[in-house]
C-alpha cells in the first residue's frame, strides 16, 4: 500500500475498514473510483501527523485486489482465532485483531524481502513511501500532485528528504524545445 499509494505505515496501521471503500462509485457522474479515507494515525490521539495528512486516496487496481484478497485472509484468521479475535476493524491487525506497532510492521517486511533478491539491510517499510515519491517523479508528475498525494505541507520535504531521481538526465528543456522547433 505504501508503495502504491504512498501512505505514512503509522496511517495505515490505524486505517479502518469502515474507511476503506474497495468499489467506489464507477456510475456516478463524474465517477468515484475505489479509494481509502486517510484520516487516522497511531499517533497519540490518533490524528495524523499534520493537518495536510488527513486525505482521502483513490487506489489503484493493484491495491483493489491485494485488499479484497486482505480481507478474505483476515476472516478466515478471525474464524481461527475464535474468542481471542478482539474486533477493531483495523485492516492491518495482529492475528488476534489487534493493533500492530512498528516493530511488527518491520519484522513481516524482513520476511518479505527475504523471498526477493532485495538485500533486507537495505530496506525498511518506511522505503516504500519514498520509491512511491521517487517513481511517481520519473514518471513526469508534477511535484505539487505528489506533495499532495503523501499529505506534506510544501514541496521542499517531498523533494528533499522523499525524492530519489531514478533518471538523472533533465528531459524537460530538450521536450519544450522540440515542440517549439519541430523539424522541418
Amino acid at each position: 500500500m505504501s508503495l502504491l499509494i504512498g501512505a505514512r505505515t503509522e496511517e495505515l496501521r490505524a486505517l479502518t475498514w469502515a474507511h476503506v471503500d474497495l468499489d467506489g462509485q464507477p456510475d456516478a457522474d463524474p465517477s468515484i473510483p475505489p479509494s481509502i479515507m486517510v484520516w487516522r494515525s497511531v499517533r497519540i490521539g490518533g490524528d495524523t501527523k499534520t493537518e495536510k495528512s488527513r486525505r482521502t486516496l483513490a487506489l489503484p487496481r493493484l491495491c483493489v485486489v491485494a485488499l479484497r484478497g486482505h480481507c478474505e485472509r483476515q476472516a478466515l484468521a478471525r474464524k481461527k482465532a475464535g474468542d481471542l479475535w478482539q474486533e477493531n476493524d483495523l485492516v492491518f491487525a495482529s492475528k488476534h485483531g489487534t493493533e500492530l506497532d512498528a516493530a511488527n510492521v518491520r519484522r513481516a517486511f524482513r520476511v518479505i524481502l527475504k523471498k526477493t533478491d532485495l538485500n533486507e539491510n537495505d530496506w525498511t517499510p518506511r522505503e516504500m513511501r519514498h520509491s512511491f515519491v521517487s517513481l511517481l517523479s520519473d514518471s513526469g508528475m508534477a511535484l505539487e500532485n505528489i506533495c499532495r498525494l503523501v499529505g506534506h505541507k510544501g514541496t521542499v520535504v517531498t523533494e528533499k528528504v522523499y525524492r530519489k531521481q531514478l533518471r538523472p538526465m533533465l528531459l524537460e528543456g530538450v521536450k519544450a524545445m522540440d515542440q517549439i522547433f519541430p523539424q522541418a
